[in-house]
């Protein structure tokens, strides 16, 4: 099965007014830049937004705030955006933030078809509000539901057509896992192999999970926050 698409706009269609979309991602890092820029032309507005983080306010995520197309964000780190903190605190932008790993859970539970499950993450904060909460073994438990996306929108090193992927260091972090909880998952691929040159132990996530797949290379490589030492001395 073919399931490479010639551009972004074959798949767009898919996303509309009110749709809950699941990015991958970590900090800069393997974001899907094409089908960010895809959605922000589109000018689709009301979208619930889960990812790590939500980028910086003129790469990322963060170019979907500048017409307010995010109305709720569901993320562990928000730290680097000015736009996501004015929109935030001024009542126009909805947040959850959600502990890294309980995330992380939460993507992975939505993709194996698991409703909800228990951690001990988050009791006794505010985090826990309204949340079920049980005794195992003498320990206390909150309960997290998991997430399921209307589309997925990921970034991936190598594909093949039928769409097993291949994603690079810690572009690794959030990227499966979001591939995994979307209803419909559309990845971009910087390479495209043929069918069987990817052996079976360097897939890191089956074809299974995905519905199209599209060739981009990135826009920039970006740093999220770049810190230097002073070199003291002189050549």
């Amino acid at each position: 099965m073919n399931k490479v698409i010639a551009s972004t706009a074959d798949v767009m269609e898919h996303i509309s007014n009110g749709s809950t979309l699941v990015v991958g991602g970590f900090g800069l890092c393997g974001i899907p830049e094409h089908f960010i820029a895809a959605v922000k032309e589109k000018g689709v507005k009301d979208l619930t937004v889960v990812s790590n983080n939500c980028g910086v306010d003129d790469f990322g995520l963060g170019l979907l705030l500048e017409d307010k197309q995010i109305k709720k964000m569901v993320s562990s780190y928000v730290g680097e955006n000015k736009r996501f903190e004015q929109q935030f605190l001024s009542g126009e932008l909805e947040v959850e933030l959600v502990p890294q790993g309980t995330l992380a859970e939460r993507l992975r539970a939505g993709g194996a078809g698991i409703p909800a499950f228990y951690t001990a993450t988050g009791v006794d904060t505010p985090v826990a509000e309204g949340k079920e909460e049980k005794e195992f073994d003498g320990k206390r438990y909150i309960m997290e539901r998991g997430i399921v996306g209307d589309v997925a929108l990921v970034k991936a090193w190598k594909a093949d057509p039928f769409g097993n992927l291949v994603f690079r260091k810690t572009s690794r972090n959030f990227n499966p896992l979001a591939a995994m909880a979307g209803k419909r998952t559309i990845v971009e691929v910087e390479e495209l192999v043929e069918l069987g040159e990817l052996g079976p132990d360097e897939i890191h996530l089956s074809g299974v999970y995905v519905q199209h797949v599209f060739v981009g290379e990135a826009f920039e490589k970006r740093i999220e926050r770049r810190t230097v030492a002073e070199v003291k001395g002189g050549a």
